[in-house]
């Protein structure tokens, strides 16, 4: 079989910049190398496209060192719609070197620029291959107003709570705590477009709320208040059917907050203490078929392209609550969306494969 092409795209000019270098990291260490040609190219925090090395070590994430993309000089050029793939790349010294035709993009991004469509509408006018979400579906992930709004219009319960936009927490903070009072004693404040739990914060009996409404308007002008729900937190993966069959949905894998209050980035991304990720979740077999066709029914709710990781709360009663999907999920090996797919029978390398073939599928 003769190799195709695919540039690793990461980095990125959003907050999860450094999760989304990790995540590269992971992928060039696992990706099939004999299947695959890989092209690294990194987004710097600035915005520049930069042919990176081949170096999955370069990206490891710890707390001592965050993985970056830093500007080499380097200037990638994406063909040209309609012509040759041909990607080439100018170096430093002003020499443009052609890297051969690709065959199709790996987007790693997550958050803003990445995981909103907007990377995905510049592929497509460029009539360049992806792999992953399509416009809408990554558009209205990313948002949770919007995403709330597409999974209650096809009946699937999400947390109560509302929007705030900077203006009217401006105009009226008092109305503005009036009604998270009514929410109850305990709710997050999140911006409605951010990833990784950037910006997140508990609020218990109102206790510094002006302070999570600051750090959420840092990253979104849209903030959401949603009001706490008891349960466990069970994560389930999908990916987009085969030849325009229906979705496929993973076994669910659990968040286990031991003494978290609750799962946020450190606990995600930066080994702290209190968080334990089990998968598969030990729940049984209805609760499971439950879990599946739910998640499916979601990704289909907001016109699912590609894959994404669901997630839910399930009540001490058997109810299912989709907190939110994920477009381009946590995808390290340690991540919970393919460590849901490993335990669903698929490595970490297939899964891979899967995402490039059904990029070049569509």
């Amino acid at each position: 079989m003769a190799q195709q092409t695919v540039a690793v795209l990461f980095g990125g000019r959003s907050s999860e910049h450094s999760i989304s270098s990790a995540t590269a990291g992971g992928v060039l260490a696992a990706i099939d190398r004999d299947r695959y040609r890989v092209i690294p190219i990194g987004i710097t925090r600035e915005g520049a496209f930069v042919l990176e090395r081949d170096d999955p070590a370069r990206f490891a994430l710890d707390a001592e060192h965050m993985p970056e993309v830093v500007d080499n000089g380097t200037r990638v050029r994406w063909p040209e719609p309609s012509g040759d793939r041909m990607l080439r790349v100018t170096a430093s010294d002003g020499t443009t070197i052609d890297l051969g035709e690709i065959d199709v993009v790996l987007p790693l991004l997550h958050g803003l620029h990445g995981e909103d469509g907007a990377i995905q509408g510049f592929f497509d006018v460029l009539d360049v291959p992806y792999a992953g979400g399509g416009i809408l579906d990554s558009a209205v992930c990313l948002d949770k107003h919007f995403t709330k709004l597409a999974l209650s219009a096809a009946g699937i319960d999400v947390a109560p709570g509302f929007t705030v936009r900077r203006a009217q927490w401006d105009a009226d903070p008092e109305g503005v705590r009036a009604r998270v009072r009514a929410l109850g004693a305990v709710v997050f404040v999140k911006p409605a477009s951010a990833g990784s739990s950037v910006g997140v914060s508990r609020v218990d009996d109102g206790e510094g709320l002006d302070e999570a409404f600051r750090v959420a308007f840092d990253e979104d002008s849209k903030v959401l208040v949603e009001a706490r729900v008891a349960g466990r937190e069970i994560e389930v993966g999908v990916l987009a059917g085969h030849d325009g069959g229906r979705a496929r949905a993973s076994l669910p894998g659990e968040v286990v907050l031991t003494s978290r209050s609750f799962y946020d980035f450190e606990g995600k991304y930066l080994g702290g203490d209190g968080v334990e990720i089990v998968c598969p979740a030990d729940v049984d077999d209805a609760l499971i078929a439950r879990l599946r066709e739910t998640a499916v029914r979601a990704f289909e709710a907001v016109d699912g392209t590609g894959l994404a990781r669901v997630d839910f709360f399930v009540t001490p009663e058997g109810g299912l609550v989709v907190n939110e999907l994920n477009t381009m999920p946590g995808f390290t090996p340690y991540s919970m969306f393919p460590k849901c797919w490993i335990a669903s029978g698929l490595s970490y390398t297939e899964l891979i494969t899967e995402l490039i073939e059904a990029g070049l599928r569509r």
